[in-house]
């Protein structure tokens, strides 16, 4: 069987501090995460052109090229896999990137970026943590945030004093919150979508030829 070479380009215009391909690299960019909240209110164009976008993510679907590195390659059996489970499904890179384009093309793109900078929090070195957390803080949590996610208020107000003596752990709370509501609200809805569903019939079409 013949897997399907895709680019993995990482969370298509989502705020580099967090969501680049490899999230390792929080270096001091949180004005990137505060965009004003009328900015993503764009019209809802994604679910538009399906095809084109599957174009763009499996680019040697059209073209028959073979990628230069093993790990460029995405089967139909790996997609499949990411319906076992939101858990499977993010800790597949491209299952980041494709599930985070879904995500914006319902507006609630804030979830992912705030569930993997919470990731990425959690290997930062002891002495860069209190700046970290104070980012992720002003960009998710309090009550102005520009990409403000859906905690309730004991959770809000829980992580804010967690932060003023911050740990690894500090927003281990709000995530846990945020993950449930992909798991149970977006990720059905994902797997039932033409992004989803296309790109797996497209890479089980492919593997036939």
């Amino acid at each position: 069987m013949r897997a399907a070479a895709i680019s993995s380009p990482g969370l298509d215009k989502m705020p580099g501090m967090f969501l680049s391909a490899h999230p390792k690299e929080l270096r001091g960019t949180d004005h990137s995460l505060l965009d004003n909240k009328a900015q993503k209110r764009r019209p809802k164009t994604f679910g538009m052109d399906v095809k084109a976008y599957l174009r763009s993510m499996i680019p040697h679907l059209e073209s028959g090229m073979k990628p230069a590195k093993s790990k460029d390659i995405l089967s139909a059996d790996e997609v499949m896999q990411w319906s076992q489970s939101l858990e499977k499904l993010l800790a597949n890179q491209t299952g980041q990137d494709v599930f985070g384009n879904f995500l914006k093309s319902e507006f609630s793109e804030e979830n992912i970026e705030f569930w993997l900078a919470c990731e990425d929090y959690k290997k930062t070195e002891s002495d860069l943590l209190h700046r970290k957390a104070e980012q992720i803080y002003k960009a998710f949590v309090q009550s102005d945030a520009a990409k403000q996610i859906n905690i309730d208020f004991h959770t809000r107000e829980a992580t804010a004093r967690k932060i003023k003596a911050a740990t690894p752990t500090c927003f281990d709370e709000a995530q846990k919150i945020i993950y449930t509501l992909m798991e149970k609200d977006s990720y059905p809805r994902f797997l039932k979508s033409n992004i989803y569903l296309n790109l797996l019939n497209d890479l089980q079409a492919n593997s036939l030829k």
